[in-house]
C-alpha cells in the first residue's frame, strides 16, 4: 500500500510498525483467538497490557510509580478541562492562555470557581508564549497548554511557579520534546497526536498532591481518585487504544527514548522553518519569535488566500501530501510535523515547496 503524506494535526500518523501490529491484535490479540476489541477488560492478558503501558509511560518520562500513577481515560482533554478544576480548584487557579484550547479549558474552570486569566497573548492573536508571568500566591495550582495547535506556539521553557503545583495540557506534543516532567503535578494529553489514536487520554498525576489536595467530593467518574485506586480500570477502559499506545511507546522508546524522538522533530522543524525565513518575502511565519515556534504544528501564510489555495490543491494533486489546509480560524497552511512523521515527508514537502515558489513568486 502507498501511504499518502499525513501531515493532520490530529488525529495524527502513526508508526506504520504500530499499525500493523495493531491490525494483527485486532484479529488476534496474543494468540487467543480472540480480538484485542473483544478481550475482557478483566483478563489476565489485557491486565499485563496496561500494567505495562503505564510502566513504560513512566520509564519515558524519567517518573517513578511511587510518586505518579498512569491513567487512561476517555473524554477526551476536553474532559480533563472540567476534571481539573473539579479536583483541584478549591479557592483560586491560574491559567495562561495561549490558544484556542487554553481559552476551552478557562471556560471550564470558571465553572467551577476563581479563575485567574495571568497571562494572555490573545492581543497579538497568540502568536507569541507570555513570559515573565506573576502568579497568584497560594493559587491551588497553574495551568498552561504547552502546544497550540492552531497558532504554532510551544512553550520551551516551562514557567517556575515556584511552590504553586503546575498542571499542563500537552495533548499535541506529549513526548515529543524533552522536558522535566518531575516539576509537573498533573500532565494530561488526548493521545491522537503523539502516542496513539483519539478515543483515550494519558494522564499522569502526582499520588502525593492528589492524597493531600485532591476534592473527595467529585462524582465517582470525574474523581481522579476513583481511576488511581482502580488502576484506570474502574470501567471498560478503550483497550484497543490502549494497545495502540503500547506500541506506540515501545517504538518511541525504540528509536532512542524522548531526547531522540526530539531531536529528530527538531531537524524536521528546522528545515521548514529555515526555508521559510530565507523566503519571507512569499512564506510569511505569522510567530517572529523563534523560541516560541512549535515543533509540532508549523503554521505559514502565502501572500494571498488564493496562492494558499492553490499550494494546498496541488500538494494534493501532485504528491498526495494531505491536511495542509490551516485551521479554518486563522487560514493559512499548517505542516503537522508529529513524532510518528518521518522526516523524508518533510524532506519532500520542502522540495515541493520550492518548486512551488519559483512557479508563483
Amino acid at each position: 500500500m502507498k501511504r499518502a503524506y499525513n501531515f493532520a494535526p490530529g488525529p495524527a500518523v502513526l508508526p506504520i510498525e504500530v499499525l500493523e501490529e495493531t491490525s494483527k491484535a485486532v484479529l488476534d490479540f496474543n494468540n487467543l483467538g480472540i480480538s484485542i476489541m473483544e478481550i475482557s477488560h478483566r483478563s489476565k492478558d489485557f491486565d499485563a497490557l496496561i500494567k505495562e503501558t503505564q510502566q513504560l509511560t513512566l520509564e519515558l518520562m524519567g517518573l517513578s510509580s511511587d510518586d505518579y500513577a498512569v491513567l487512561f481515560l476517555g473524554g477526551g482533554a476536553s474532559l480533563q478541562f472540567l476534571m481539573v478544576p473539579l479536583n483541584f480548584l478549591r479557592e483560586q487557579a491560574d491559567y495562561v492562555s495561549t490558544g484556542y484550547w487554553s481559552k476551552k479549558a478557562i471556560k471550564e474552570a470558571q465553572w467551577v470557581g476563581k479563575t485567574n486569566v495571568v497571562a494572555s497573548s490573545e492581543e497579538a492573536n497568540f502568536t507569541y508564549i507570555p513570559k515573565d508571568i506573576k502568579f497568584t500566591p497560594n493559587a491551588d495550582y497553574v495551568h498552561i497548554t504547552t502546544n497550540n495547535t492552531i497558532f504554532g506556539t510551544q512553550w520551551k521553557e516551562i514557567p517556575d511557579t515556584g511552590d504553586i503545583p503546575l498542571v499542563a495540557d500537552m495533548s499535541s506534543d506529549f513526548l515529543g520534546i524533552t522536558r522535566d516532567f518531575k516539576r509537573f503535578s498533573l500532565i494530561y494529553a488526548g493521545a491522537q497526536k503523539n502516542v496513539g489514536p483519539a478515543g483515550v487520554t494519558v494522564v499522569v498525576i502526582k499520588r502525593k498532591w492528589l492524597e493531600e489536595k485532591g476534592n473527595p467530593n467529585v462524582a465517582t467518574m470525574l474523581n481522579y481518585s476513583t481511576h488511581v485506586k482502580e488502576n484506570s480500570l474502574f470501567n471498560t477502559p478503550p483497550c484497543v487504544n490502549i494497545f495502540v499506545v503500547n506500541r506506540t511507546l515501545k517504538w518511541i522508546k525504540k528509536q532512542g527514548g524522548v531526547e531522540a524522538v526530539y531531536q529528530t522533530n527538531l531537524k524536521k522543524a528546522n528545515l521548514l522553518y529555515d526555508f521559510f525565513d530565507a523566503n519571507s518575502d512569499f512564506w510569511i511565519t505569522p510567530v517572529k519569535n523563534k523560541e516560541d515556534r512549535s515543533l509540532m504544528n508549523i503554521v505559514v501564510n502565502l501572500p494571498t488566500p488564493e496562492l494558499e489555495n492553490k499550494f494546498v490543491e496541488e500538494a494534493k494533486s501532485k504528491h498526495n501530501m494531505t491536511n495542509l489546509k490551516g485551521h479554518r480560524s486563522v487560514g493559512g497552511i499548517r505542516v503537522s510535523s508529529y513524532n510518528a512523521c518521518p522526516i523524508e515527508w518533510i524532506e519532500d514537502l520542502v522540495k515541493f515547496m520550492e518548486e512551488f515558489t519559483k512557479e508563483n513568486r
